[in-house]
C-alpha cells in the first residue's frame, strides 16, 4: 500500500461516465481490489445492461427473482473490505449507487421497520398510481426519484405514512464527516455525457441485450427495476418496437444520470474530477493519483 493512500477509496458518478475504466487503472496502478457499489450488477445474468465489470468484487450475488436491498449490501461489502484490507490491498469502491456509497461510508439511515399491510396496500398498486400519491404528500421527492421503479416509490410513500415526514429528511440525517476515506466523483460536460449514454445503448443493443433480457424473461423482481430492462422486455413480449423500446431507454437513463449527479453533489467529501471529452482514463486515474500522493 502506498505512503499517505486511504486503505479505502470511492470513485463515483454518474452511468456512462466512464468510472470502470478509470477504476481498472487507478487498481492496476495502486495494486488495490476493485469492489461494485452498483444496485443492479448483484443480480447474476444480467451482465451487458448493466455493463457489468466481472474483475470486480460483489457482482453475481443473487438471482434476477431475489429482493436485495441496501442493508444486505453493507452486510457484504463491509466484509469484503476488511477480507482486502487483511492482505494489506487498498480497496476501490466503484459504482454509481448514491445510497450504497453513502450507507457503506457512513452506516444506514434510521428509517421505519416495513409495515407489512401497509406494504401489501402499496405493492398492489402500479407505479403511476403510486407516483401520483408521492406527488402529493412529498413533490420534492416527487421530482427527484425514478417515477417509473416501485421499489422506490413504494418505500417512499411507506416511510412518510409511516413517519409523517419525507424519505429525504430522513436520509439527509446521516452523520457527515464519519467516514476515513477519500472519494473521487467523475462528471463530464452534459452534451458528452448524453452522447456517451447514447453511444452505450446502442453498442450493448449489438452486443445481444435483447436475447439476454429473452432469457432472463420468465424471471420476475427487483431486478426488472433496472434501467433498459423493463423495456426491453415489453419489446420482447412483442408490445413494443424495438426503436421505441432503445428510444425510452435512453431518456430514461438521461433522467437516471442526472438523478445520481444530484445525489453525488449531496455526498459530504467528494472530489469532482472533471473529465474532457478525450481524456484518456489513463490520464484521469494519473490526476487522481496525483490528489492521493498530495492529500
Amino acid at each position: 500500500m502506498m505512503p499517505g493512500v486511504k486503505r479505502t477509496i470511492f470513485l463515483v458518478g454518474p452511468t456512462a461516465v466512464g468510472k470502470t475504466a478509470v477504476a481498472h487503472e487507478l487498481a492496476g496502478r495502486l495494486g488495490a481490489e476493485l469492489v461494485s457499489a452498483d444496485s443492479m450488477q448483484v443480480y447474476r445474468g444480467m451482465d451487458i445492461g448493466t455493463a457489468k465489470d466481472k474483475a470486480a468484487h460483489l457482482v453475481d450475488l443473487c438471482e434476477p427473482t431475489d429482493a436485495f436491498d441496501v442493508k444486505q449490501y453493507v452486510t457484504l461489502a463491509e466484509a469484503k473490505l476488511a477480507e482486502i484490507h487483511a492482505r494489506g490491498k487498498i480497496a476501490l469502491v466503484v459504482g454509481g449507487t448514491g445510497m450504497y456509497v453513502r450507507a457503506l461510508r457512513q452506516g444506514l439511515f434510521t428509517g421505519p421497520g416495513r409495515s407489512e399491510k401497509l406494504r401489501a396496500r402499496l405493492e398492489a398498486m402500479s407505479a403511476g398510481e403510486l407516483f401520483v400519491i408521492l406527488k402529493r404528500i412529498d413533490p420534492v421527492t416527487a421530482k427527484q426519484i425514478d417515477r417509473f421503479n416501485p421499489r422506490r416509490l413504494v418505500r417512499a410513500v411507506e416511510v412518510f405514512y409511516l413517519t409523517g415526514r419525507p424519505i429525504r429528511e430522513l436520509q439527509a440525517e446521516w452523520q457527515a464527516g464519519a467516514a476515513a476515506d477519500k472519494v473521487f466523483g467523475l462528471r463530464r460536460d452534459r452534451a458528452d455525457l448524453v452522447a456517451r449514454i447514447e453511444r452505450r445503448i446502442d453498442e450493448q443493443i449489438a452486443e445481444g441485450w435483447v436475447e439476454e433480457v429473452r432469457r432472463l424473461l420468465p424471471a420476475s423482481g427487483t431486478a426488472w427495476q433496472a434501467a433498459g430492462y423493463r423495456e426491453l422486455a415489453a419489446h420482447v413480449r412483442g408490445e413494443m418496437a424495438l426503436p421505441a423500446a432503445v428510444a425510452i431507454i435512453k431518456t430514461r437513463t438521461r433522467q437516471l444520470a442526472k438523478r445520481q449527479m444530484t445525489w453525488f453533489r449531496r455526498e459530504p467529501g467528494l472530489v469532482w474530477i472533471d473529465v474532457e471529452r478525450d481524456e484518456t482514463a489513463a490520464h484521469v486515474a494519473g490526476r487522481i493519483l496525483s490528489q492521493l500522493e498530495d492529500a
